[in-house]
């Protein structure tokens, strides 16, 4: 079987596995792990603390420093209330294009790097090839946050990551930071005839939302005068506020969810440190009234951007295996910075554009998916002994 009908039978599979996030992605994580062990892969596989979520790592090659990780997240995000006109966990191909939940995002990168598998390790490789597939990324990096301390404790230290999520096979070099919230307000319930007897939560929430809202003015000179994004500052941006049972009900409980996304610590640091200062004083003011009222803040995610790098060795391998002679930043965020706790170097090239992810009718290019092949051919022959 040649490595493209590979791709597309290993990526069918994958997609007929429908691991959205909110569901458990174990049997995808066997069922690659088995194709890895088969091959000779010394295969690892770390549960999540539910049992229900796995990460997987497995490497080829020989037993040492200086490895190579491709990188792919196995979780996708809901298709409810999305209006598909195929099976979306099942792969239709029409006119070139592959569709199905995750072809891009990034189920397709994951479908390469396994059909290239069987030739990295039909060969005696230079540098190990590790395959690292993670849960819960559209979540908030989940997986790859868990799987870290794991590879530090064992001393594991790759050289360089290649995370394929879809950039048209563009070079990223680095990406934004996203930090995600729900901030939760409880005050004290009443008639709504005698305002001043309750703690109304919501009025707390639209004051906090507020001081979001003056925050997200302020970030924006505080934009590095080299930075490459679009736009340039560290964005905020308020995704959903909930509260109140009645009319004429003082408000108990509110909700707030929110996010902004670095392109700096400090920005991270100045925003945190902004909120908290407002959640004090909003405090204050309302257990003047009620001292048992609270704020509390859920950290849904904090993951870190990908800076980019002066030297920057996953750059100039896939620049070689690529032929591209420029790399780029991108406004999403991926497990890239993640991994270089590990001290290595990273990039996010991938098949597929990042236009068509969390969409309905999701596609990969079987050009994209080629292109992808192609780079990973080039790595097997770099790495060949």
């Amino acid at each position: 079987m040649n490595r493209m009908a590979a791709t597309r039978e290993i990526l069918s599979d994958l997609i007929a596995h429908p691991t959205v996030s909110t569901e458990s992605n174990l049997e995808l994580i066997v069922y690659l792990a088995n194709r890895l062990g088969d091959l000779g892969a010394r295969v690892d596989i770390f549960h999540d603390k539910t049992g229900r979520k796995a990460n997987l790592w497995a490497t080829l090659g020989p037993d040492r420093d200086g490895g190579i990780i491709l990188s792919g997240h196995t979780d996708v995000v809901p298709v409810a209330d999305q209006d598909w006109t195929t099976d979306p966990f099942e792969t239709h191909e029409r006119a070139g294009l592959i569709f199905g939940r995750g072809t891009c995002d990034m189920k397709g990168f994951i479908a390469a790097a396994m059909a290239m598998a069987p030739e990295f390790a039909a060969q005696e490789l230079r540098r190990p090839i590790h395959f690292c597939f993670t849960h819960d990324e559209e979540t908030g990096c989940m997986g790859a946050q868990a799987l870290l301390p794991h590879l530090q404790d064992r001393g594991i230290r790759p050289a360089m990551a290649i995370i394929g999520e879809p950039t048209d096979m563009r070079i990223i070099e680095g990406h934004k930071g996203c930090c995600e919230y729900t901030a939760r307000f409880t005050g004290l319930e009443g008639h709504g005839s005698a305002p001043d007897r309750g703690v109304n939560a919501a009025e707390y929430a639209v004051r906090y939302v507020s001081r979001l809202l003056e925050l997200r003015e302020e970030l924006k000179p505080r934009a590095p005068a080299s930075s490459r994004f679009d736009p340039p500052w560290t964005t905020l941006n308020v995704g959903g506020i909930r509260g109140g049972v009645a009319h004429n009900v003082i408000v108990g409980r509110a909700e707030v969810d929110w996010e902004f996304r670095p392109v700096q610590q400090s920005d991270l640091d100045f925003v945190k440190q902004a909120v908290a200062d407002h959640v004090d004083k909003l405090l204050g003011q309302m257990r003047a009234v009620h001292p048992a009222a609270s704020i509390e803040t859920e950290v849904i995610g904090e993951v870190e951007g990908l800076e980019p790098m002066d030297d920057n060795e996953a750059r100039a391998l896939v620049a070689e295996l690529t032929g591209a002679n420029t790399a780029d930043v991108a406004p999403f965020g991926t497990e890239a910075g993640i991994f270089t706790r590990l001290g290595l170097s990273a990039v996010v090239c991938g098949p597929g554009s990042i236009d068509q992810a969390h969409k309905p009718d999701e596609y990969v290019s079987l050009d994209q998916l080629d292109r992808c092949l192609d780079m990973l051919e080039g790595l097997r022959r770099k790495l060949a002994a």
